[in-house]
């Protein structure tokens, strides 16, 4: 494929990400993902010159949008298209992760692995997966096609296609008064 053909191609997956991202491009999450696409594609696509010259801005950008927006996206991360962050904010992906087509995940979401000595098992996410707030899943792990994450559920076990993990409610202990 031609360098022109595949510039084309980067920019009709961002134009895929900005429809899912409300055609806002000041959305913190819109700004992550397309820093990560620039910085994947430089990486897997370009070469010589226009590599060095990408990667240069890649890791410019890719500073700003972690120490400003709290969004850590490695550029080896793999993620399918039309991906959406829903709010900024404490979100780590894992460099050996894959994320599917057409997922979404909420603030404060680590995707991470369990040890630094396993550090090279990183989560694959599948399509449609949907990931609430604060959800941790660690290590190398299968989140099935449609399944659903609740918020603050810690996963390191294979979930299912079109599962959907909740953590089991609170409970109140009410304190005798003396």
């Amino acid at each position: 494929m031609k360098q022109y053909d595949l510039v084309r191609a980067l920019c009709r997956q961002i134009h895929e990400d900005w429809i899912v991202n409300q055609k806002d491009w000041t959305e913190p999450g819109f700004r992550a993902i397309a820093v990560h696409r620039l910085g994947f594609w430089g990486w897997e696509r370009s070469e010589g010159l226009l590599r060095s010259s990408v990667l240069l801005l890649y890791r410019v950008l890719w500073r700003y949008v972690r120490n400003h927006y709290g969004i850590e996206i490695p550029r080896s991360t793999v993620i399918g298209r039309r991906f959406r962050i829903a709010h900024q904010s404490g979100i780590v992906l894992h460099p050996h992760g894959r994320i599917g087509d057409d997922c979404i995940i909420r603030q404060n979401v680590t995707i991470g692995a369990v040890t630094w000595e396993r550090f090279q098992d990183g989560p694959q996410i599948g399509h449609r997966v949907d990931i609430g707030a604060g959800a941790v899943i660690l290590g190398k792990v299968t989140i099935g096609d449609g399944a659903k994450i609740g918020p603050n559920t810690v996963i390191t076990t294979n979930v299912p296609a079109g599962a959907t993990v909740f953590v089991e409610a609170p409970r109140m202990i009410q304190m005798k008064k003396c």
